[in-house]
């Protein structure tokens, strides 16, 4: 077998029907779009949500909720995950940058410490906000807390 030699497998390729092309070619006069109606002109589609005129779906259902474009959300980031970072990295400083390296966080994400769990260890923590209850529990184990903008 050569490269020149190749052809597609009998029967597997079909000729493409033309249509518009005389009643005897097969698919002349209405071009198999049927007699008249919005769907035989040309140019015309259906929406993607079109019920054949009956009320759509997504006009039937109620409308609900609202998206604040100015919400600030945060990683919620737990005593007891620092306590559990500090342990498996060795580490005494949790930052936003030795959480991305580990692929904790991702990119533009802000980072809020929240008070569940218990820490066992002096712990420096850097994070955008803080529960006051984190707070005191990470200075009540000599640790530092730095907030950042």
């Amino acid at each position: 077998m050569e490269l020149h030699n190749l052809q597609p497998a009998k029967g597997s390729l079909k000729n493409r029907k033309r249509i518009g092309r005389g009643v005897a070619a097969g698919k002349g006069r209405t071009s198999g779009r049927g007699h008249k109606g919005y769907l035989s002109r040309s140019g015309s589609k259906r929406r993607a949500n079109f019920e054949g005129g009956q009320t759509p779906l997504q006009m039937r259902l109620p409308k609900f909720g609202f998206n604040n474009r100015n919400r600030v959300e945060y990683y919620p980031l737990n005593l007891d995950h620092i306590q559990m970072y500090a342990e498996k990295y060795n580490t005494d400083t949790i930052d936003e940058e030795f959480l991305r390296e580990r692929r904790i966080l991702r990119k533009n994400v802000r980072i809020k410490i929240l008070g569940r769990g218990e820490l066992n260890s002096k712990i420096s923590v850097s994070a955008h906000a803080i529960s006051s209850g984190a707070k005191e529990a990470i200075e009540n184990q000599g640790g530092e807390v730095v907030l950042l903008k």
